[in-house]
């Protein structure tokens, strides 16, 4: 299989998702999910995603739609499409699976993948998660990741626009 290849293999539809899950659980992997929109991919998101993978066997990424990033951050992002963002996330080798979804939050995605781990950046210590209810109803743990400082796509993206004033 072609490199392109290999990495396109790892972008699922819901279904391929649902049936893959299925043969995980056989193979008694313990599923981590984590999600996000992923928008300018850099080292704060290499280290958050890579520290996740280490908390269990399969990494599985929910990646907002670029309408749900439009609702979310607003009509100025995404400032990758979501082919270009999922392809991206896909190149990492400790990502197992990109999987899109349109909501403005993974809910319905946790419900489907039943995560044995949750995981979010410190950053939502104290706030409540989305999909935690999911998780610790099966016995599954929520973790939050401390974030790399110096690092976000926001304040990439401003710096940026300052650079072309």
């Amino acid at each position: 299989m072609e490199s392109l290849s290999l990495i396109e293999s790892k972008i699922f539809t819901w279904d391929h998702l649902q049936k893959q899950i299925a043969i995980w659980r056989f193979k008694d992997k313990k599923i981590v999910f984590s999600n996000g929109c992923f928008d300018v991919l850099h080292l704060g998101h290499v280290e958050y995603l890579s520290k996740a993978r280490d908390l269990g066997n399969i990494l599985i990424v929910g990646l907002n739609s670029d309408e749900s990033v439009r609702r979310i951050k607003g009509a100025h992002r995404p400032v990758n499409n979501e082919q270009a963002r999922a392809v991206t996330l896909a190149a990492l080798s400790f990502v197992d699976c990109i999987i899109l979804f349109g909501e403005d939050t993974p809910q319905e995605l946790i419900k489907l993948v039943q995560p044995d781990i949750l995981v979010k950046g410190k950053d939502y210590d104290g706030k409540e998660i989305v999909g935690s209810d999911v998780v610790k109803a099966r016995g599954g743990k929520v973790v939050t990741i401390e974030l790399t400082k110096g690092y976000s796509t926001t304040h990439i993206i401003e710096l940026a626009h300052k650079v072309h004033l």
